[in-house]
């Protein structure tokens, strides 16, 4: 997976701007506020039409302009997204547009890393199942489709229980569809952590100098039978109002020497197992894929001591595409045959 261009307009704090990336090592260096994490959430976007770092695309429009486009060329293909907050999203692929978004998202693979990922760790299950779906939607061929026919069927029950329980048999309608899909996305959630698991240990003995014991495990929030745990849990769904068990409410489980990493982890120990939860999704998509997806790396070595930023970099494989960026490089001995760029005046040139 090699993202050969990539154009921007109205995109966050960029009016126009084009890169072109490296195959291999890519290393950037700008001021904070310049724009490093706006490309590097842009590439994602190109790929894979979601923001790391926002909920809705609309977030992401230059301030003051009615959209954005990103354009670019990965593994030789052309992509486009062009978003307008009159007219929404539209999407194309070799220049010809395309209603639904399967086949473009058939094309992109992605792997991100950003300091915000240590809620991976200590936030909340919802940041550890949105971690799941971007590995599921890149994984597994049904799993896109499985997850917004659940969250549409939620979001009607939902409705439903808060309107009361004389709602009662148009709540029945949406127990198949919900029922259905959400047996789907517990099946490959359970498989995607079985393997997660092996590889998450291995990437955080090659980060970590001490080579701390990591587990993980699928977290499900009610039994396999999703039809009899709805039918039991129906006395507390009247009584809350919103629908209590199902893929929602899954978790990940992450212990650090048999201990609850987000509670006893040091700050340290837990940015080790970020980065490991990072390469591992990064190595499942390969195995699943066959090719490696683009590596991009926001802002997060400054946090880092030296050693584990020496073996992150070790970490990272010679044959996929890496964008890494961060404030300075000065920590570093020898950038290799990295291709160096730098942000001057809201363009994205080679550094000198």
């Amino acid at each position: 997976m090699v993202v050969q261009s990539l154009t921007l307009h109205d995109f966050r704090c960029f009016a126009r701007a084009e890169f072109h990336p490296a195959p291999g090592l890519n290393l950037l260096s700008a001021p904070n506020a310049s724009g490093k994490s706006s490309l590097l959430e842009a590439i994602c976007v190109l790929l894979r039409l979601q923001s790391p770092r926002a909920g809705s695309l609309a977030e992401a429009v230059r301030h003051g302009r009615a959209g954005f486009s990103v354009a670019g060329r990965a593994n030789d293909r052309a992509l486009a997204c062009h978003l307008s907050r009159k007219e929404g999203r539209k999407l194309f692929l070799d220049g010809l547009a395309r209603q639904k978004s399967d086949d473009y998202l058939g094309l992109g693979l992605v792997s991100f890393f950003s300091n915000e990922d240590m809620e991976l760790v200590r936030g909340t299950s919802s940041k550890r199942r949105r971690y799941l779906d971007f590995l599921g939607s890149q994984c597994d061929a049904g799993y896109l489709k499985n997850l917004r026919s659940y969250e549409r069927a939620l979001r009607s029950r939902n409705f439903l229980l808060k309107e009361g329980p004389h709602r009662g048999r148009e709540l029945a309608a949406y127990d198949a569809p919900l029922i259905t899909a959400g047996e789907y996305l517990a099946r490959v959630r359970g498989m995607l952590c079985a393997e997660l698991a092996p590889l998450v240990a291995d990437a955080a003995r090659a980060i970590s100098p001490r080579g701390e014991d990591v587990t993980l495990q699928y977290a499900p929030s009610g039994t396999p039978d999703l039809a009899a745990a709805l039918a039991s849990a129906a006395p507390e769904e009247r009584r809350l109002r919103q629908t209590v068990v199902g893929p929602h409410r899954d978790d990940v489980s992450l212990h650090l020497e048999g201990a609850e990493a987000g509670i006893f982890a040091s700050e340290g120990q837990q940015r080790t197992l970020v980065l490991a939860l990072r390469l591992a999704q990064a190595s499942l998509i390969r195995a699943r894929r066959g090719t490696p997806p683009v590596y991009l790396l926001d802002d997060i070595f400054g946090e880092l001591d030296t050693e584990r930023r020496r073996r992150l970099l070790a970490a990272l494989p010679q044959d996929a595409q890496c964008i890494l960026t961060t404030t300075t490089w000065q920590w570093l001995e020898s950038a290799g045959d990295a291709m160096q760029w730098a942000i001057l005046d809201g363009a994205i040139i080679p550094a000198s």
